[in-house]
């Protein structure tokens, strides 16, 4: 099998931040399947890197957080156009592996399948276009009309479609009753990310103290809601809670939030630049419990963040802000609490209890780390997504498989 997988921002664990794209085409490969990979990079010229046996085509699109509407519309179309020239040059696949966002990727699926009569799998990382539409990016009535029809084109064109969450899964199932659906979630690096006793080290290293620590790791941009975790920081302060709250990460809400810090005085606050995974694994060794948060939208409870999966691989208590499925997740296996931000001393009271009862924190991240075994390792997710591939060929039933709700 010759698979051509698409995603414009394709990572390794030496770059950081969403790497699900690598562990899924590298688990392809050492199964046997020939991948190519066409991404992006920040330049002006294309590169070919072989990636553990991975082939992977750099077009030259720039593209950042900080650009604004119509700035990453214009970053979006151009890889679009790249991508299409490229693969128009490569050796015909069996088919293309197409993952989001943006939605836009979907029109190179689109094309090849009419074009070379290629087909194509679209993997739904987040709801396009609802996300921006709730977001408030989109507000024109006739291009939400537009962008919801090629939503739906794209689903009913594709051979198969993957989605990330249950969330997504039931979203794309009221849109295309009929497309083949499957659900395979984000998971984590069970070999980078582990449960393990804090290293004094580390914490000598981040300059951190021996004592409750509440971490946020990820995106900082305008979706995120990190700034609630600077509030609850400041009432643990104000309240002489002896926690402390660390950051780490990057994006366009950086400026805002490290300003936020400055205004507020936090003494029990400590900001990380942003790291590869190895650099995320230590500061989740040094944690005890880690911050998952989004804005309050229907579409972001959804969703399937890596910093969640990292977490529980390192066996960390949750402390959500959101509902949804991971919140779901969080109450079934009693890993964590939900932080309401209109009632945030019932947070402080949680914490304080974790603090003062080890017993009670161990068997919570222990828990945490278990529910990580279970479902959500990569071997479990490449294994599903091969037999989703081809089913004869590697075997099992795709529409079991390992996860707590499938499609």
């Amino acid at each position: 099998m010759r698979i051509i997988y698409i995603h414009q921002y394709f990572l390794t664990p030496e770059e950081g931040g969403a790497t699900r794209s690598y562990y899924l085409a590298k688990g392809l490969v050492e199964n046997g399947v020939e991948v190519e990979v066409v991404t992006a990079h920040n330049t002006t010229y294309y590169d070919l890197k072989i990636i553990d046996d991975i082939k992977v085509h750099y077009l030259p699109v720039k593209y950042d957080q900080r650009f604004g509407f119509f700035k990453r519309i214009w970053a979006f179309y151009r890889f679009v156009i790249e991508a299409k020239k490229w693969i128009i040059k490569l050796p015909r696949p069996d088919l293309l592996y197409i993952t989001s966002t943006p939605l836009s990727t979907g029109w190179i699926g689109l094309w090849a399948k009419k074009k070379f009569a290629l087909p194509y799998i679209f993997e739904v990382r987040d709801l396009w276009p609802d996300a921006p539409i709730q977001v408030g990016a989109i507000r024109n009535p006739i291009l939400k009309k537009l962008l919801y029809a090629f939503e739906k084109k794209i689903y009913r064109r594709a051979l198969k479609v993957i989605a990330l969450s249950p969330g997504i899964a039931e979203s794309i199932r009221t849109k295309c009753p009929g497309c083949e659906l499957h659900i395979v979630p984000n998971f984590a690096d069970g070999d980078v990310f582990t449960k393990a006793e804090k290293s004094l080290p580390l914490l000598n290293k981040y300059n951190l103290q021996d004592k409750l620590t509440i971490t946020y790791s990820g995106a900082i941009g305008q979706v995120n809601a990190v700034g609630e975790l600077l509030d609850l920081a400041y009432l643990a302060q104000k309240n002489k809670f002896p926690f402390q709250f660390v950051v780490m990460g990057k994006g366009s809400k950086l400026p805002d939030l490290l300003d936020k810090a400055k205004k507020l005085k936090l003494k029990n606050f400590s900001y990380i630049p942003f790291g590869p995974k190895k650099a995320v694994a230590e500061v989740m060794n040094i944690s005890d419990v880690a911050f998952i948060s989004f804005q309050h939208l229907p579409v972001l409870e959804t969703n399937s963040p890596n910093k969640f999966f990292d977490a529980i691989a390192s066996g960390k208590v949750i402390l959500i802000n959101h509902k949804g499925w991971i919140y779901d997740l969080v109450e079934r296996y009693g890993i964590g609490y939900h932080y309401n931000p209109k009632k945030p001393l019932e947070v402080l009271y949680y914490l304080e209890l974790l603090s003062q009862d080890k017993q009670v924190l161990n068997r919570k991240q222990q828990s945490s780390r278990e529910l990580y075994d279970r479902f959500f390792t990569k071997e479990k997710a490449i294994n599903h997504l091969l037999v989703i591939l081809d089913s004869k060929k590697f075997g099992g039933d795709t529409k079991g498989g390992a996860y707590i709700l499938t499609a």
